[in-house]
């Protein structure tokens, strides 16, 4: 699963930069101050935990446990949903999926208290 979750943090990793760089070039003056804003969020999310998931590849070929692969999608799902509602809120108009956001955000919670978890049962 290390090679895995490697190759997803580095996939997650360079979509993150692709979507920064449209951010920052491409909507720059389509969008309203608080809307990039938003985008931003989204962008800063989407690179904090593809790095994450490199922590996740790290600790897998350390310590490989149920709890490793759990961290290492719930990382994958939350970015998806959390930094994914966010880019598609700010592109279409549709505020309703500011409601979904928190789900990705509980997700990638739920991610990193189970990377600790792998670890201390370690």
């Amino acid at each position: 699963m290390e090679r895995f979750f490697a190759i997803a943090g580095a996939i997650a990793a360079m979509l993150g930069v692709i979507f920064g760089a449209f951010g920052a070039h491409g909507l720059q003056g389509r969008l309203t101050p608080a809307d990039l804003e938003i985008f931003e969020t989204g962008v800063r999310y989407h690179l904090y935990h593809a790095l994450g998931l490199f922590a996740v590849a790290w600790v897998a070929s350390r310590w490989p446990s149920g709890a490793t692969t759990a961290s290492g999608w719930l990382l994958i799902v939350g970015i998806v949903i959390f930094s994914g509602s966010l880019y598609i809120l700010v592109l279409s108009g549709q505020r309703w999926l500011g409601a979904v956001t928190p789900i990705g955000g509980v997700a990638l919670i739920a991610g990193w208290a189970a990377l600790a978890w792998a670890v201390f049962r370690s």
